[in-house]
């Protein structure tokens, strides 16, 4: 069956399903509805976590023999396999053998970015609609942004005024990270008292949406020694990059499409703005990079991504901002 993160919760009071798909291109999101089934395992005794990375290096025989064994002392196991690039591969076929009668001493936890569109096609995502539950997670639209803000302060027990919630929606939206951060460090400053305009000022900082959005533009249109000299700072700052990792992922992604949409009638800005992108230096770069960048050196960018991601949450020696140099000078070449 198919879910949204709000209903996931009273899913999982109910009962646990063998295997969970979770999938978007939003890290935070994604991670906390990761977090619910896991936490729903551990309270049902599935205390063994057993994790997989699906890159070109993963062996799938190995996935498999996972699934066939034996645990020992008969624990009960978590299998997390995370999807940095949304599709299975050579997975397919092992994923279907499972979902065909799922182990009942394991439970399943995919984890992906955006679900490849072919993928949910394939046989293995129609055993697991059957089987399990997929959580698709979508980015918060930017007219959602202050409500979705406003409930998460609620949900911390926040109260902020208008004036408050206004500043802080305008420095922190499109990056939802950030904006979790900020609130439970108002949490911590709050004392119980509403938090005014004034408390916003002093406590927020102002480097989540522009340098980081700033950033992704110009990575976007290729400007690699502007680009690396501010990935040097943010480093330097301490920045967390799975705010802008969000972000420049999102972009590749609809880049993309809009490769795939370049024959249609519809002209690239309509495109972009039916898709979020309305700031028209953004959308610049975008339809720039479009024609600069061929689909190839989207797809490694994507990859790269998933690198990225797997170096900030440490599973990876190499440095996050390391790869982001690397993508800087990815996106600076001509196809």
């Amino acid at each position: 069956m198919k879910t949204n993160p709000g209903q996931l919760s009273q899913l999982l009071k109910k009962s646990l399903a063998p295997v969970y798909l979770i999938s978007g291109d939003e890290p935070l999101l994604v991670q906390e509805c990761c977090d619910q089934v896991r936490k729903a395992a551990k309270e049902a005794g599935f205390h063994d976590r057993l994790t997989f990375h699906a890159d070109h290096q993963l062996d799938w025989n190995a996935v498999a023999d996972e699934f066939s064994a034996m645990s020992l002392f008969a624990e009960k196991r978590r299998i997390e396999i995370h999807l940095p690039t949304g599709k299975l591969g050579d997975g397919r076929a092992v994923l279907e053998r499972v979902l065909q009668e799922p182990p009942e001493d394991i439970i399943l936890l995919l984890i992906s970015t955006r679900l490849d569109a072919a993928e949910t096609r394939r046989k293995w995502y129609k055993e697991l609609q059957g089987k399990g539950v997929h959580v698709p997670v979508w980015p918060v639209d930017a007219d959602k942004f202050q409500g979705w803000l406003q409930q998460r302060a609620s949900s911390r027990g926040l109260s902020l005024t208008r004036g408050a919630l206004a500043i802080m929606s305008e420095r922190l939206e499109g990056n939802l990270l950030a904006a979790s951060q900020e609130l439970d460090r108002l949490a911590l400053l709050a004392n119980g008292n509403t938090i005014d305009e004034e408390t916003v000022e002093q406590a927020v900082q102002d480097s989540s949406r522009f340098s980081g959005f700033e950033l992704v533009t110009e990575l976007i249109s290729g400007r690699a020694p502007h680009a690396c000299k501010m990935i040097s700072v943010l480093q330097q700052e301490g920045e967390n990059p799975l705010g802008l990792l969000a972000v420049l992922s999102r972009d590749l992604n609809l880049l993309l499409e809009l490769k795939s949409a370049g024959g249609q009638a519809e002209n690239p800005a309509s495109f972009l703005k039916k898709r979020g992108v309305f700031q028209p230096q953004r959308a610049r770069a975008m339809e720039q990079a479009a024609r600069r960048l061929n689909r190839a050196q989207l797809h490694e960018a994507v990859a790269l991504c998933s690198q990225i991601d797997r170096a900030t949450k440490g599973f990876d020696p190499l440095s996050p901002w390391h790869y982001l140099r690397d993508m800087s000078a990815l996106l600076a070449t001509r196809a």
